[in-house]
């Protein structure tokens, strides 16, 4: 693509300091403040219209599987967490402690969620008692808290939003069928709403999550070649079942322990949307999740019947489309960089020479292409437009994954590429975590990211050890 002009000049370009180029489009765009607590941000309307949007494309295919809506607590005691030993150990550094209420010390010390396994399996304890009550089916959506030291606006804070799946199954192979469906519904979010081709598979028994029999996940690939953990699913058999006492009465009338997954997405997409698809001129959303899909630029509003005709053109195609009418004083540029940085999909101009020919301009926030539609073609122009735009997006996304995915077959290319290449490293493994922990320290921070469903055979031996290799791994850095 052709070097663009640069309409927002104080977004610091994304090849001098991609870091700095992400930092400033989340305060430009107004998606996230800082708060007084390091960590804990605030999610501006802009940015809580973006989660709204992806939301709603979660939801909505959650419920067409059965999925029903849910709410936990906040608090979770010490006691409850320490019925699944495995669960906890994982998740205890990064747990915030409650031992004071009311100004006296708690008899009982209560965390705040970091997940909240331990507090479904309390509840379905209390309600599962026969086949004929599973599968249940439950999502929350909520925030938790976890410590964490170095945080990032949407990719990694203390306290996030998301969702989080808890089901329980009568059988291990509908859990295992349950938990891959809710990858796929995971997958369908990021190609359908999100524009983002994720890579997909199994994480490593050492990246697993804790507590879990097998994790899977989905990694996007940012611009800057990091991956991102954008996803994940996880089939617990009957582990937590076992350490809670949930049972049941089977078909054949004896007891037996049902089998749980988890799954869970969170506002760290909106963090992958922005560095997908944006550029040096600020935010690019895909048409799906944009708050404001077409923004409508009355030019030269103050002569007779421009405003007007804006009003006329906003109520028609509201009700199609999600659209904004900026009939303010500022300056016609000042509202093309304004849309421009916000990422707004398609902007629509009209003014006193469009209205006598009975047209409109639309102007594309991925290209600006500008396109003279009649207004009798309008409403068909732009829902082929958004789809368009939507679909650009998307290619552009897997020609940089394509670009960024690179193969090594012995140690010293691995080490080679992981310096000098960003992105992906394809590369066959032995199956020890002794080679991830090897491969972790000798790169400064290049994990394994998973193993995909469809491995590629690219040669016998481990790339670390020069062992039998068992399977290829995607392996790269991460946010």
């Amino acid at each position: 693509m052709a070097q663009q002009k640069k309409m927002v000049e104080d977004i610091t370009s994304m090849e001098e300091d991609f870091s700095k180029w992400y930092t400033d489009i989340v305060k430009k765009a107004e998606l996230m403040d800082y708060s007084s607590v390091k960590g804990c941000m605030v999610i501006e309307p802009y940015g809580y219209a973006i989660w709204e949007n992806i939301q709603r494309e979660m939801d909505q295919r959650f419920k067409k599987l059965g999925v029903q809506n849910v709410y936990m607590p906040l608090l979770i005691p010490e006691s409850l967490l320490q019925k699944e030993k495995d669960h906890i150990e994982g998740f205890a550094p990064e747990c915030a402690v409650v031992t004071h209420g009311g100004g006296e010390a708690l008899t009982e010390k209560l965390f705040i969620r970091p997940t909240s396994e331990v507090l479904f399996c309390e509840h379905y304890q209390k309600k599962i008692h026969s086949y004929r009550d599973l599968p249940k089916l439950y999502n929350q959506w909520c925030s938790v808290l976890r410590w964490e030291k170095t945080t990032r606006p949407f990719l990694r804070g203390m306290e996030f939003l998301w969702q989080e799946g808890h089901t329980m199954h009568e059988t291990p192979e509908e859990a295992q069928e349950f938990t891959l469906k809710m990858l796929q519904v995971y997958e369908e979010v990021y190609r359908e709403a999100l524009a983002i081709p994720p890579v997909v598979g199994r994480k490593t028994d050492k990246e697993k999550f804790a507590g879990a029999e097998a994790t899977y996940t989905l990694e996007p690939m940012m611009h800057n070649g990091v991956a991102l953990q954008g996803g994940t699913t996880h089939y617990f058999g009957d582990g937590f079942a076992k350490a809670f006492g949930i049972t049941f009465t089977g078909r054949d009338n004896d007891l037996h322990n049902p089998y749980q997954t988890s799954w869970g997405m969170s506002t760290r997409l909106i963090g992958a949307v922005i560095m997908v698809h944006g550029d040096d001129n600020g935010l690019i959303l895909p048409p799906k999740i944009a708050p404001t899909q077409v923004v409508i630029i009355p030019i030269a509003h103050h002569k007779p019947g421009v405003l007007e005709k804006a009003q006329e053109l906003q109520e028609k195609l509201s009700e199609s489309f999600r659209v904004k009418l900026d009939d303010s004083d500022n300056s016609p540029g000042w509202k093309f960089a304004q849309y421009e940085m916000q990422g707004v999909p398609l902007r629509l101009e009209i003014g006193p020479k469009d209205m006598e020919k009975g047209q409109c301009v639309l102007v594309r926030r991925d290209n600006r292409e500008k396109i003279f539609v009649a207004l009798e073609n309008l409403e068909e122009t732009l829902t082929a437009t958004l789809a368009s735009l939507h679909d650009s997006l998307y290619q552009r996304a897997v020609e940089n994954l394509h670009s960024k995915t690179f193969t090594a077959t012995n140690y010293d290319e691995f080490l080679d590429i992981a310096q000098n290449k960003p992105g992906f490293i394809k590369a066959m493994w032995c199956g020890d975590s002794a080679c991830e922990d090897k491969i972790k320290e000798a790169t400064g921070g290049v994990k394994s990211r998973c193993i995909p469903f469809e491995e590629e055979h690219l040669s016998d031996v481990c790339v670390c050890c020069g062992k039998p290799a068992k399977h290829m791994v995607y392996w790269g850095r991460q946010y």
